[in-house]
């Protein structure tokens, strides 16, 4: 991420990589190997954020999530007790399970730090995308609701709505539909002339979910999903970056560059600048042309030093640049006044001399914001594993076997745990001598995701004694199974108190489409 609010190469909306791993919001995307989504997705490791992280949560501590999007933004406003969100949706297409669980749980953690929080059904995007009836998607959103407030997030303190009859998301989403185009459908989500317009439609409707938490005001906003929710993400960034009104950049002269040259330029000025002397452009394009710079682009190199020849004798100074993108005369204006000190007004940017990029970016906003723009920050993200299925593959609500359903009867949960896949060897014998293989062992997954909890010396101890061949599949699943009973059993119990608590709420809990 570059110091402005410009998304950097974090994947864009192009899908370079996408031919060795493909990320596809409706499909059944798997990850092997999820350190390929660092190099071909520009997704960062968790890991690198984690000791910043003020209490972190058990998905955290244990790996499970894994990557991030610029939430160091998230982070620092957290820390400092400055307003953030977090948001994600659920499309009803079935009963909620224990891999929404997640979900779930990172929504009502960043509530429970402070921060704005925001869940949404996906009713349209159910609708259009998968077909299912109105009564269908009722059905199921109270379902999810219940599970929600049933887990601890508060609809006092956060919000819940649906896409179809929230009308600033929809009215969001028309505005942003102006800035996008069939390409990049085309592009990021395989769309042809067989889409239906109305799940292209429920897309943007989407990138609007994303934003809406900074409809009040801009401020950093996190998406917790699956990494096959990432090309949502990286549009959003994008659609967020195409409506602001101002684009802040560092700059040597007046001239244009891009990220190359202007590096090439600083480069000169670092090293030309006695504080004796001025430097002038000419001089930078002679030290560029006598120095060697084998790390250097080539095409980088020839056209700075053909644009600062082109100067000539005009002074090269470091300055901000503000740059108009979709700013009328008035904002633009606006400023021109703001902008205090030194600086040197042109047909379509400004370069201030006495800002540093940090306050110059937060003028922009504070300028957008005043004039009627969104000031948009771009959403950042966070994701976490995808947990396998009972019976191996991707945990799927259209597989009833393969997960466990926050509805399942307790009994037929623990049934389910019992006749579950595991990552044992084919003996007792086996086992004892060579270990267990818990890294590859669904029903150790449903410890480290679920019925560990918050004790993460008992997750270890269980892949441990997994590990060293001390623990059996069969006293294993008969722990897990009774762990998964007693949870549906008090998450059950916790739906039916919290009936009144969705009842009061406001969310629509019939839509006015049946």
């Amino acid at each position: 991420m570059t110091g402005d609010d410009t998304p950097a190469t974090d994947g864009g909306t192009d899908t370079e990589g996408a031919d060795s791993l493909a990320l596809d919001p409706w499909g059944s995307s798997t990850v092997s190997d999820y350190r390929k989504l660092f190099d071909e997705f520009g997704i960062e490791s968790f890991e690198d954020v984690l000791a910043d992280v003020p209490n972190p949560h058990y998905l955290m501590r244990r790996a499970i999530i894994f990557g991030h999007r610029d939430y160091r933004r998230v982070l620092d406003a957290m820390r400092a007790g400055e307003p953030f969100a977090a948001l994600s949706g659920f499309m009803p297409t079935g009963d909620p399970h224990i891999g929404h669980k997640m979900v779930f749980d990172e929504i009502i953690w960043h509530q429970e730090q402070g921060g704005d929080a925001y869940a949404l059904i996906a009713d349209l995007e159910a609708h259009s995308a998968r077909g299912l009836s109105w009564e269908e998607i009722d059905e199921h959103a109270r379902d999810y609701l219940l599970s929600l407030l049933a887990l601890g997030f508060d609809p006092e303190e956060g919000e819940l709505y649906r896409q179809s009859t929230n009308r600033d998301v929809q009215d969001l989403a028309f505005e942003l539909g102006i800035e996008a185009n069939f390409s990049e459908f085309e592009g990021i989500y395989g769309f042809d002339g067989e889409t239906d317009v109305s799940h292209m439609q429920s897309v943007v409707t989407q990138m609007a979910d994303i934003l809406y938490p900074q409809l009040d005001e801009p401020k950093p906003t996190v998406i917790p999903v699956g990494p096959d929710q990432d090309p949502h993400v990286r549009f959003a960034r994008d659609l967020a970056a195409r409506t602001r009104y101002f684009g802040v950049t560092e700059a040597y002269a007046s001239f244009e560059c891009d990220d190359a040259e202007r590096a090439l330029l600083a480069r000169a000025y670092e090293a030309l600048d006695t504080g004796e002397d001025t430097v002038r452009c000419v001089h930078a394009a002679d030290w560029l042309d006598e120095t060697d710079l084998p790390d250097a682009d080539a095409d980088a190199l020839d056209a700075a030093v053909e644009k600062l020849r082109a100067a000539g004798k005009e002074p090269l100074r470091p300055r901000v640049r503000f740059l108009v993108r979709n700013a009328d005369e008035d904002a633009f204006e606006a400023l021109i006044d703001a902008v205090e000190g030194e600086k040197r007004v042109f047909e379509e940017h400004v370069d201030s001399f006495d800002m540093d990029r940090e306050e110059a970016e937060s003028l922009a906003r504070e300028v957008e914001v005043e004039n009627g723009g969104y000031g948009f920050r771009p959403p950042s993200s966070i994701y976490h594993r995808f947990m396998t299925g009972l019976t191996g593959g991707k945990m799927s609500s259209s597989i009833p076997a393969s997960h466990i359903s926050l509805l399942d009867d307790p009994e037929d949960g623990y049934d389910k745990v019992k006749a579950a896949t595991t990552g044992g060897r084919t003996s007792a014998e086996e086992q004892r001598e060579l270990g267990g293989e818990p890294d590859d062992c669904p029903v150790y997954e449903l410890y480290a995701y679920l019925l560990a909890a918050d004790d993460d010396a008992f997750a270890e101890r269980v892949y441990e004694e997994c590990r060293n061949g001390e623990r059996l599949c069969g006293d294993c699943k008969e722990q897990a199974a009774t762990l998964m009973r007693e949870f549906l059993a008090d998450h059950q119990e916790k739906r039916a108190e919290v009936e009144e608590l969705l009842a009061e709420s406001d969310i629509e809990l019939e839509s006015p489409r049946r």
